[in-house]
């Protein structure tokens, strides 16, 4: 698409910038903004219906490109967000699950410590009634 044929004389010609020709009769020149382009016809060589067919081929192949990019990004944005969904939902489950497992181990723990204070009070039950009988 770009040579870097040069008939017109050098650097001097644009500046100190290196011409860029897309065809005989066009060429352009970087300006300081990037996204501008300034074209220079050049009379001598100039097929200028041929350039202005290209460059429309050029715009719709763009357009086309910039097209699929953005069914692109629509479809990876669906499906984030899709997978931003499942993961609130696993997130929910997993509180809920471990909410019910706190609970089942403060129940559980309550029963241990009722069988401990059970098993202690049996203990002096039968350390008292040891030293009843002891006596005698």
């Amino acid at each position: 698409m770009a040579s870097t044929s040069n008939r017109t004389g050098g650097a001097s010609f644009y500046g100190g910038a290196a011409p860029y020709r897309s065809r005989e009769g066009l060429s352009t020149r970087p300006l300081a903004s990037s996204d501008e382009i300034q074209l220079r016809i050049d009379p001598m060589h100039g097929d200028l219906d041929d350039e202005i067919s290209g460059l429309h081929s050029q715009v719709k192949q763009l357009r086309n490109v910039a097209q699929e990019i953005g069914s692109e990004a629509k479809f990876q944005k669906d499906f984030l967000d899709q997978l931003q969904m499942t993961m609130i939902k696993a997130q929910a489950g997993v509180k809920n699950n471990i909410r019910k497992l706190n609970k089942s181990i403060i129940k559980n723990g309550s029963n241990h410590i009722v069988h401990v204070v059970l098993f202690a009070l049996f203990c002096f039950f039968v350390v008292y009634m040891w030293s009843k009988l002891s006596r005698r």
